[in-house]
């Protein structure tokens, strides 16, 4: 895979707090997963969770983040490779307080998520559980 198809510039777009008035971009992820690694075979699948995993977290200096060992923290998105993905547009969605409207690019095909070894969504549902903390370079 020639990097200079996909640079290294994926992980600066996952920003959820960011812009959150005026996109929700979160099926950026899911939509390389579905369209350029199922559908198109760009690239590998291995290749492509590393781009969206250790890559970023080596890059912004985040240890113990990005892989599955022992030592680092157990944060795992567990998804259905047959129907991960996302639209290719984002549709405009009048969900923020007061009727704001923005950009919303939702993901599928994502079953569990696993945060600091504790389980966020089981079945695509939110369990209730805030086992997260901000992470600094």
């Amino acid at each position: 895979m020639n990097d200079d198809v996909f640079p290294r510039i994926e992980s600066l777009s996952r920003n959820p707090a960011a812009h959150v008035d005026q996109i929700c971009d979160v099926g950026y992820c899911t939509y390389l997963l579905g369209h350029w690694v199922r559908e198109q075979g760009v690239m590998s699948l291995e290749h492509a969770v590393k781009r969206i995993t250790s890559e970023p977290a080596d890059f912004f200096g985040i240890k113990g983040r990005g892989r599955v060992a022992a030592g680092c923290v157990a944060d795992l998105a567990i998804f259905d490779y047959h129907t991960v993905g996302s639209t290719e547009r984002a549709k405009l969605r009048n969900d923020l307080p007061g009727g704001a409207q923005r950009l919303v690019m939702e993901a599928r095909g994502i079953e569990h998520t696993i945060v600091n070894g504790v389980l966020v969504y089981e079945n695509a549902k939110y369990t209730g559980a805030l086992p997260g903390t901000v992470l600094r370079s």
